[in-house]
């Protein structure tokens, strides 16, 4: 058996497990899926929030704008419920996507264990933050999504070098930043551009980049995301949505138009980002009170 197999058997079980959990919930919780609320909106919504996620535009940016300004949960819920409605999605990308590509298993094992910790951790300081806290956090979040973008864009970011192995004080640095960024998941603000950063600026090959970054995520968020769903924190109707309908979103991204060019998708979406990231700031100094759907627990 090969160390890719072994990840993508890893990878059903591990989710395979969030799954099952997610279904008792919501099970227990029916009541919540039938509150008021558009659901062809949400699953239109879903479908192409994944879609685009395929593509590598951050589906924990692209949600926090489409939820807020669709009122469909409230602050307090949005990081858990970022985090609950990827799980599925993610898992499916990573089956799709993840291939043979040359890395160190030590390396690889490193930073896949420092992202699930950070994961883990996280949501236990998280749910105790007030909603105008995770509101300060989503905000800065978001326009520092912009700036990777940005600097992506305009090659301002190390563009890597041709290692495939992490030693010494690389690795423990490559360590400390795939915790930071599993704990970072559990406010909203995805993992896939610092990550990508971190390994370009540590000198390894940008092809490693993404079976650590697909590997540590689909490992490390659905074990956040039970976190979430143990407290309750999290919208159940945004993340069954998501679970059925960003899955479509992603195979349609996947097996239908691979070479779509999202160079200046990626302009607008960092236009987007920015602007929304300076509002959620400006709302948060002002201490406008937010909306609160019925139903929703804050």
């Amino acid at each position: 058996m090969t160390v890719t197999t072994l990840i993508l058997i890893l990878i059903v079980i591990v989710n395979g497990i969030f799954a099952a959990r997610l279904l008792v919930d919501l099970n227990q919780n029916r009541s919540e899926l039938t509150d008021r609320g558009n659901n062809l909106l949400i699953a239109a919504s879903s479908m192409i929030i994944f879609f685009f996620s395929s593509f590598g535009v951050s589906d924990f940016a692209i949600s926090t704008i489409v939820y807020r300004k669709m009122k469909l949960v409230s602050d307090k819920l949005l990081p858990g419920t970022l985090n609950t409605q990827c799980v599925i999605p993610v898992a499916v990308m990573a089956l799709a996507f993840i291939s043979v590509i040359s890395v160190d298993i030590v390396t690889l094992a490193a930073c896949i264990i420092a992202q699930i910790a950070g994961a883990y951790l996280g949501p236990r300081f998280i749910v105790r933050l007030s909603a105008n806290a995770i509101r300060k956090f989503l905000g800065a979040g978001l326009i520092v999504a912009a700036l990777f973008i940005i600097a992506n864009q305009l090659h301002l970011v190390p563009s890597g070098g041709t290692s495939v192995e992490l030693s010494g004080a690389k690795l423990v640095i490559a360590v400390i930043c795939l915790f930071l960024f599993g704990a970072l998941n559990a406010i909203g603000i995805g993992s896939y551009a610092p990550t990508m950063v971190t390994i370009y600026a540590l000198g390894m090959n940008p092809a490693v980049a993404f079976p650590i970054m697909m590997g540590a995520s689909t490992f490390s968020v659905p074990i956040g995301s039970m976190e979430f769903i143990k407290y309750g924190k999290y919208s159940r109707k945004i993340t069954l949505f998501a679970a059925t309908f960003g899955v479509l979103g992603v195979i349609i991204g996947v097996f239908l138009v691979k070479g779509l060019d999202v160079t200046m998708l990626q302009w607008v979406v960092a236009a987007i980002l920015i602007y929304n990231g300076a509002s959620m700031l400006i709302d948060k100094f002002r201490n406008r009170p937010q909306t609160i759907q019925p139903g929703e627990r804050v």
